[in-house]
């Protein structure tokens, strides 16, 4: 049996390229989705174990400080460009979106945080279960009309200079240098 091992993760996308940046963001979103998925499978069985917990720990860091960067970055940069281009239906519908993620991931956050204090909460009803569900269909839906529609299409309307400062003002905005 062979196996590899990784040395070293390629470079994420910098602030240079924000498209390029915005759909890494995306990556981690699926990742952070696919471990909430994991996490209910795991309280089944394990309980809010120490694994449990940590995982939970890291949705939430995730869900809490990147992903709202992400939003914010849309609705500075991307949005605008949408409605320049006359795509002003996709802009409102990613709005919207967001105003929908925000709520949704009130009720999870909740769950989660007790999960990372070691109690199960509600996440193992089937009601629980179902919320957690509808967020990963929401922000994976919310994920495949920004990149096949929203992204090229602002990325057609920046011309260099405003993606380049697009990609300083989220710099800026997160305290990078």
């Amino acid at each position: 049996m062979t196996h590899s091992t990784v040395l070293f993760d390629p470079p994420a996308a910098g602030f240079d390229a924000p498209f390029d940046m915005l759909e890494a963001c995306h990556e981690r979103v699926e990742r952070s989705l696919d471990l909430l998925e994991r996490i209910a499978s795991h309280l089944s069985v394990h309980g809010a174990d120490a694994q449990a917990q940590a995982a939970a720990r890291d949705v939430l860091r995730y869900f809490d400080v990147a992903a709202p960067h992400h939003h914010e970055d849309e609705e500075r940069h991307v949005l605008p460009a949408l409605r320049v281009s006359g795509h002003a239906e996709v802009a409102d519908r990613i709005m919207a979106d967001h105003v929908q993620m925000h709520g949704a991931w009130a009720a999870l956050r909740t769950e989660l945080q007790a999960i990372a204090g070691g109690e199960i909460g509600t996440a193992t009803t089937e009601a629980g279960r179902q919320r957690w569900r509808e967020f990963a269909v929401l922000y994976r839906r919310h994920i495949e009309l920004e990149e096949q529609s929203a992204f090229p299409s602002a990325r057609a309307t920046l011309d260099a200079a405003a993606q380049i400062a697009m990609g300083e003002d989220m710099a800026r905005r997160r305290g990078v240098r």
